[in-house]
């Protein structure tokens, strides 16, 4: 595994992508997105959200490149930008499903 030369700037913008993901709603609806392109109403009917709620929270998710939007005659569907995403969120998901390993004693 590499590092970019410029660590301080890569880790106040990894810092920056996990404080977005920090946020529950925002998780949830990036989730949402990772199985197929997926509709602004859809998100929101999925998670009992607002349309405006979700189109705000995605506004700030693909600023920072975390999901990319595709219109499709008069809808917007939104997916995850790429593998990373998804292979990070796996990976996530297979650490906390682990069992503790007695570490923190």
């Amino acid at each position: 595994m590499s590092f970019p030369t410029d660590t301080d700037h890569a880790v106040e913008e990894l810092a920056d992508l996990f404080h977005l993901l920090g946020d529950p709603t925002r998780l949830r609806i990036v989730l949402a997105c990772l199985a197929q392109p997926i509709a602004v109403s859809d998100i929101a009917a999925t998670l009992d959200l607002s349309s405006s709620l979700v189109s705000h929270h995605l506004r700030l998710l693909r600023a920072a490149r975390i999901v990319k939007a595709e219109r499709q005659g008069k809808q917007v569907f939104y997916s995850a930008a790429d593998a990373h995403i998804s292979g990070l969120l796996a990976d996530m998901f297979e650490h906390i499903a682990e069992p503790a390993t007695g570490l923190d004693a």
